[in-house]
Order: structure tokens, then sequence, then C-alpha cells
């Protein structure tokens, strides 16, 4: 059966409706594009980093033989190369438009929460001044530092309200929940989030990526906002920590795409709680047949940006392991889905957290390079908790 072949899935159920049928183990997905809703495991995709793009290709097309209609892989893939994966193609998928502000409330008790940052802010800092001794010294160019904030309620964690919480909150955002459960945990684990980051989304012979870098906190005086949008686009420190992120996607997108356009100038986009200085990156690939080219092999080649590791690379991954105490897991991952014809939307796996029971771990991360001040750097991490601590009801800690 070829991909030609196949009609395309069309929006048969209200946003809202997918949004409030979610249970934890389910696999959602939403963005301005839409929203799906996946259930039930055909066949798990297991395949090691590089490689992941072609066992998908094969799966969706053992799926669609075996009479799955309209088959996707969809789920998670973690930060480093020998990370957590999580995809599968699922046995039921539902689709409906863009969510709107039509969805459940999410209302559910604020339980009472205790709050552990890792590392303690002051690690956090020493942390970045050695990254900036290694910039110093020209070892690297940029390096993005994270840290966690683990949160333990009094109850369980009520993941569906929590989920459309956040939807409601921005439901324009690439929102998020899917299932990363590990042997040993004591209840379902669950990885959610409200990314702004379009890592890259392909329909037909049109990808679009999206990466962002050089950040401002949003606050509610809106003169103060428009300052702050200003003072983003006037900051070399900030122009120059974007530049390099929007140069390595459109190098990488550059191997795959023809007529790839690149904007001279950064804009900003906001979310409810950040700035952040963004460059839509657009182009075609050439054969939309070719599973080489799908949303998925192109998520592979992308990841991990500088957006969310470094320059270089290979020497940034260094030094964040070195740097940072916890294992990122599926932080500054990528999440989403491709179907069988290749297209599809993967995200940067950013404002997010893991939820398992009375457990939140949130996630937030820096990009650090020569200028940065390591107590700015702080108080930008601490604004991008607040998506996440907003949704849960949770004292702001910083």
């Amino acid at each position: 059966m070829s991909a030609a072949a196949l009609v395309r899935p069309r929006p048969v159920h209200r946003a809202a409706d997918l949004l409030s049928a979610y249970l934890p183990g389910s696999f959602y997905y939403s963005s301005a594009r839409g929203s799906l809703l996946a259930d039930g495991v055909h066949a798990p995709v297991d395949a090691p980093h590089g490689t992941r793009a072609t066992a998908a290709a094969a799966a969706l097309t053992a799926a669609a033989v075996a009479g799955v209609e309209e088959p996707v892989v969809v789920g998670a893939i973690g930060f480093r190369p020998d990370g957590p994966s999580s995809l599968v193609v699922p046995a039921l998928v539902r689709r409906a438009g863009a969510p709107g502000g039509d969805g459940p409330t999410g209302a559910a008790r604020v339980p009472a929460w205790t709050v552990t940052p890792r590392p303690e802010p002051a690690a956090y800092t020493a942390a970045v001044r050695r990254a900036l001794d290694l910039i110093d010294d020209g070892d690297l160019d940029k390096v993005v530092l994270g840290r966690c904030l683990d949160l333990l309620a009094d109850t369980p964690v009520a993941v569906p309200a929590l989920l459309a919480r956040l939807v409601r909150a921005d439901p324009a955002a690439h929102a998020f929940a899917v299932d990363v459960s590990a042997p040993g945990d004591p209840a379902p684990r669950t990885l959610l989030g409200a990314s702004p980051e379009l890592l890259v989304s392909r329909y037909g012979a049109e990808v679009v990526a999206n990466p962002l870098a050089g950040s401002l906190p949003r606050v509610a005086d809106e003169d103060e906002n428009r300052r702050r949008r200003a003072a983003l686009l006037a900051s070399a420190k900030d122009r120059a920590e974007h530049a390099h992120v929007a140069a390595g996607v459109a190098e990488v997108l550059g191997r795959f795409c023809s007529d790839l356009h690149v904007p001279a100038e950064p804009s900003v986009i906001g979310t409810p709680t950040m700035w952040h200085l963004s460059t839509r990156v657009t182009g075609r690939v050439a054969d939309p047949t070719d599973p080489g080219s799908s949303a998925l092999a192109l998520a592979e080649a992308l990841h991990p940006t500088p957006a969310v590791c470094g320059v270089p690379v290979v020497r940034a991954r260094d030094a964040i392991a070195d740097l940072e105490p916890l294992d990122r897991g599926h932080f500054t991952g990528l999440v989403g889905w491709t179907d069988l014809n290749g297209d599809g939307e993967w995200v940067v796996t950013i404002r997010c957290a893991e939820v398992c029971d009375r457990s939140v771990r949130l996630f937030a991360g820096a990009g650090v390079v020569a200028g940065s001040d390591p107590a700015a750097e702080l108080a930008e991490t601490g604004a991008k908790f607040r998506t996440l601590l907003r949704a849960l009801g949770a004292e702001d800690p910083r």
C-alpha cells in the first residue's frame, strides 16, 4: 500500500472531547495544527539512535498492511543518544482541531507541596561560572545548563486535570502527555508539558522549524513587556546566543531541503510566562515519499539543537554530563508524531515535568554564552518553571 494511496486523516472529534478523554497511559498532543489522542499499543518501535525513523517507517507500513487505520508513530525520545525512548504505533488514534477555550477546566484540589531544588541555587550558579571558564578557555561557544525542582504532594497528582490546565493556559502551545513508565516505578510515570519550541514539522513537502534562544520573563505590566521585547532584540548577548541556534538548524535542514528560507533577523514570540527570540525556518523536501525525509528523520537529524545543548554539540553534551548533577532523561529531548506519509510534528521537550503518583519533577534550562551572568541564568530558569508551577498551583520558589 503506497502512502500516496492513503487518504490523509481529517479531524472527526472536538478538541475538548479529546482532552476530556485523556487518561494516564494515553498519548496526547495538541498544537495550532490540531489535536491527537492515541491509546493502546499495536507495535513498539524499539531502535537505537539514528535508526528510529527507518524503524518507524517499517512499523507504519506493517501496521497499514495489518489493517490499522491511518497508523502513526507517537512518543518521546530522550536528550542523550543512549537516552530513553517510548515510540509506539498505537492501536487507536483520534484527531480533532486545535484546542480552544472550551476544554475541561481541570479543576481539582490544590495539594500541599514540598519543593526541593536540585541542585541548590548556589550550586547551579557555580556550575554556570564553571561553564563560563570553559567558554573563556575556548572549549565551548555555548552550553545549556538545566536544573530541576522536585515537588512532593500530600495526595496523588491528578494528571488529566494538570494537562487540561496547561492546555487552557496556552492553547497555542505544543501540549503533550506521554507514558514514560520504567520498571520499578511505584505508579505510572507521565511526561507532560506545554512546549513553545517546534523542533520540526513536515506536511507534504513543506518543512518548518522554529528554534528559540534568548529569553526574558513576561510580566503583568504591558509597558514593561514592550521594553523587554525591545531589549531582547537589542541584546548583543541574546542575539549571539540565538544566532548559534538558528545557524545550526539551518545547516541541518539545508541537507534535506531546497528553497530554504532563514529570516535575516529574529523576531520575539511570547508565552504566558516568557518572551523568546524566534526564527521561523522554512523549506521544501525534494521527495516527500522518501522515509529519509520524514518528520521523524528530520527531527533525529536536528536533535539536539544548540538551543538545548550547545556549540560544539559533543563538547557541550560532555560538559552537561559533568556540570549537571542529574541525568536529564526526556528533558530537552523530543516528543511528537509521524504518520505513514512522513508528515508529523516534533517539539523540544521543555516547559515540562514528569509525574509519578505524588512526585513531580520540573525541568528548566538556560543557555550560557560569553557575557552570561550566573544570577541572571538562575532567574531565567526560575521564570521558566512558572509554566508548570502555575498549573500545579504550587508556590513559586524563586
